[in-house]
């Protein structure tokens, strides 16, 4: 007897969304060459773990680790390449920090 073969779809899946979320744009901090060594520095001295205390899974394993302001850059300017101020957090731990913090200025 043969193999069974599924076949692929013929119709692509549609977005019927009616509201789309805007494309996400890099802030072109992140992408500047101070930003960059700081954190290559950071990621090279602290390992590539999270440090988020309330991190499930410190040691990985990670896609991504981000270099995440302590204090935004948008609350004090003059903190974005302090090393003190920025802590290596995961995928799921930036992201529930962002939202944290998004929930916060929205509710003040």
């Amino acid at each position: 007897m043969g193999k069974l073969r599924m076949l692929k779809p013929r119709v692509a899946t549609a977005d019927l969304r009616s509201a789309k979320p805007p494309e996400k744009v890099a802030d072109d901090f992140y992408k500047s060459i101070g930003w960059r060594h700081l954190l290559a520095k950071i990621i090279k001295e602290r390992g590539r773990r999270c440090e988020d205390p309330l991190c499930k899974t410190p040691h990985g394993p990670f896609g991504q680790i981000y270099g995440d302001h302590i204090i935004e850059r948008r609350d004090d300017p003059s903190l974005e390449l302090v090393e003190a101020n920025v802590l290596l957090r995961c995928a799921p731990c930036h992201g529930r920090k962002t939202a944290e913090a998004a929930a916060r200025r929205n509710a003040g």
